[in-house]
């Protein structure tokens, strides 16, 4: 094995479970003090479930060597990891199990960002269970789509999608949107964040996490692994400073949440770019996503849905504008294609359809699933109005964020 290779990716693996609690902390400053606590485990259980899934069964559907039905989803053919070699083959530079691992990591992440559409009112409970089916029939046939042979990636249309902009955040997006549609509205929609410091804090940790998300996604020590850093800081940094202008022009201020959520945005928009395009092309991606997201966020804001924590507007339309902007800046001396920039259209088409392909599967989908939950008699997706009121710290957890017991 490689030993260069072998320990960049077992660090970029733990950078990106790192993003899974920072994204927690990033939720959990976003939402009222009574529900702290249950926003952070929203996404510190899923950690559990989905490595339980993912060893299972998860991976095989997703990277099994055949194919349940052709270019829709993997078999079962590697069940509880069984048939994935421990050691690298001959001409291999590293195991086998890094893939497991490493996007591991990915399906962890994917359901948590769904929660910030939901905070503050759904069942933990009912989440436990909508996890375990998401990850089966909609996260593992998107990843098969995209990295496992399926339609979308190398092997079917070829778009291209270097670190998850369709698997993880197209995806997110819309199941976002079926679940804000299906709990409602929260009853006091009010929300002013209990933790600042938590917000900038947990998009800080997004942000050196998605080194490894992005990087990692070079598949070894190597200069794409480095230009996929690079344009990753560089987006980021450019949107969170769009974002804090465009507010200074419409609000006459800056606020810190704002500029946090602009850094994400501008790093869900690069991650599916992150292996095609250059610096400036990361620059206007990178623009894009923080003038682009921060007036979706607007917009959504005066509609009747209540996707509380803005995932849509941020994972959705940040992921659907990244892969649109792929087939547009994609340099051919680093993507293999000519974008739109370098004289081509034809890889912009490509982007527009995989992405709507996706978006409206995971809608679907995501809808369904949660549809028949909500329908059980004894499970339900939302709490009682009594719980809501408490806060779900106290009614779903018997825990609270922060405890004022007179001794200090």
């Amino acid at each position: 094995m490689d030993s260069g290779h072998t320990a960049w990716m077992l660090t970029a693996s733990a950078l990106v479970f790192f993003m899974t609690p920072g994204l927690a902390f990033f939720y959990g400053g976003l939402v009222r003090a009574k529900s702290l606590v249950n926003t952070i485990m929203l996404s510190f259980i899923t950690i559990g479930v989905v490595t339980i899934v993912w060893t299972l069964w998860g991976y095989s559907l997703a990277y099994g060597n055949g194919e349940l039905i052709s270019g829709f989803i993997g078999d079962f053919s590697l069940l509880g990891l069984d048939g994935v070699n421990t050691f690298a083959s001959e001409g291999e530079d590293i195991s086998p199990l890094y893939d497991v691992l490493f996007q591991m990591m990915f399906a962890i992440i994917t359901p948590a960002l769904i929660t910030g559409a939901f905070v503050e009112r759904f069942k933990f409970s009912t989440y436990l269970i909508f996890t375990v089916i998401w990850i089966t029939v909609v996260y593992a046939p998107v990843a098969h789509w995209v990295w496992g042979g399926g339609w979308i990636g190398a092997d079917g249309a070829g778009a291209l999608d270097f670190a998850g902009g369709t698997v993880i955040h197209i995806n997110a997006g819309a199941a976002a949107v079926a679940a804000a549609i299906l709990v409602g509205k929260r009853r006091n929609p009010g929300l002013q964040p209990n933790n600042v410091p938590y917000v900038v804090l947990g998009a800080s940790i997004l942000w050196f996490g998605w080194f490894g998300f992005n990087g990692g996604s070079a598949l070894a020590s190597d200069s794409y692994a480095v230009n996929a850093m690079l344009v990753t800081q560089i987006a980021a940094a450019t949107a969170a400073t769009a974002w804090g202008i465009v507010s200074l022009i419409t609000r006459g201020k800056i606020s810190a949440v704002g500029v946090a959520t602009g850094a994400v945005a501008g790093l869900v928009a690069i991650t599916p770019a992150a292996g095609a395009v250059n610096a400036l092309g990361a620059l206007a991606i990178g623009l894009g996503a923080g003038i682009i997201c921060y007036f979706a966020v607007e917009l959504i804001h005066k509609t009747n849905l209540d996707d509380a924590l803005d995932v849509f507007a941020v994972h959705g339309v940040g992921g659907l504008w990244g892969c649109i902007a792929t087939g547009i800046f994609a340099v051919e001396s680093i993507a293999g294609v000519k974008g739109l920039f370098q004289g081509s259209g034809e890889q912009v088409w490509i982007q527009i359809y995989t992405a709507a392909g996706t978006l409206a599967y995971s809608f679907i989908v995501s809808f369904v699933i949660l549809f028949v939950l909500d329908k059980i008699p004894g499970l339900g997706l939302r709490v009682s109005e009594e719980s809501e009121g408490q806060g779900l710290d106290l009614a779903e957890h018997g825990e609270q964020g922060f405890v004022n017991d007179g001794a200090n």
